[in-house]
């Protein structure tokens, strides 16, 4: 049994990927969760009101929470990692702030992952991250009027993105901090990524376990479910609760089976929001 009593949700991106995107939902309900998490569910990071709706209602109709939601991202199959530090696509990324945001308002969601994108050929990555600092404090604005909270993420297997470690995202987090005043954006903290990437977890867990936003979990080697590789997971989950993080654990993993089956190390008390 977990030694930790966090809740866990399901990442419909990754996760029911045998099935519809509208129907992921209430496949997660039906396995016995309450909440979930998803990337951007959108082709463009401006959809029409129809597309917004149908999605809104496939998630209420669930009966499950959205609890966490990434900004337009740009091409992720193609290798894009989002769109907050790419300057020839900052309008883009800011139209999408607004319609990120109002899913989250109505649907009760308050954590926004921002990826900060790939490094860009023939710019300077001082711009870059000049742009990105502005995007991160727009966002973290407009989230703060209902509550949000914007994250920021390291992450693995894209070779121009830069922020690799908690350090790197903690640092990018405080100078958006001390340039803008907010407060309200924080570190996701993925442990597979964290771990992929080199980083101390456990360091990095005791260092900045106060500035964790949003957590997720995958194992490794081969991001698959837990106890499918070697990361001491259930650990480090206890020793982030520890460090004060009560927030939810996204199920972000490849099913090396099928979902369902790929599910069955998840206590049933830790699916729901009810013991």
């Amino acid at each position: 049994m977990p030694s930790h009593s966090l809740r866990y949700a399901v990442n419909c991106s990754l996760l029911f990927a045998e099935l519809p995107l509208l129907q992921r939902p209430a496949a997660a309900k039906e396995a016995g969760f309450d909440a979930i998490e998803l990337w951007w569910p959108f082709a463009s990071a401006v959809p029409d009101d129809a597309e917004v709706e149908a999605f809104e209602r496939a998630v209420r109709d669930a009966g499950v929470r959205l609890v966490g939601l990434n900004f337009a991202a740009g091409d992720m199959p193609g290798g894009d990692r989002g769109l907050v530090s790419w300057p020839a696509r900052a309008a883009e990324f800011r139209d999408n702030i607004a319609v990120t945001l109002g899913i989250g308002d109505r649907l009760g969601c308050r954590a926004f992952n921002a990826l900060y994108g790939n490094r860009v050929d023939g710019v300077d990555p001082a711009e870059q991250d000049d742009v990105a600092a502005e995007n991160l404090a727009l966002a973290a604005r407009a989230a703060d009027v209902f509550g949000g909270t914007v994250l920021v993420e390291p992450v693995s297997g894209a070779d121009r993105y830069p922020l690799l470690t908690a350090a790197d995202a903690v640092d990018v987090i405080t100078r958006v901090e001390g340039e803008s005043g907010v407060t309200n954006v924080r570190l996701l903290a993925d442990l597979y990524h964290l771990a992929v990437n080199g980083d101390d977890v456990d360091k990095a867990i005791a260092t900045y376990g106060e500035r964790v936003g949003h957590v997720q979990i995958a194992d490794a080697p081969g991001r698959g479910e837990p106890g499918t590789g070697t990361l001491p997971l259930d650990r480090e989950l206890a020793d982030l609760q520890a460090a004060g993080y009560d927030g939810w654990v996204g199920l972000e993993y490849k099913p090396s089976t099928t979902t369902t089956e790929s599910l069955g190390w998840v206590p049933r008390g830790r699916r729901g929001t009810a013991d």
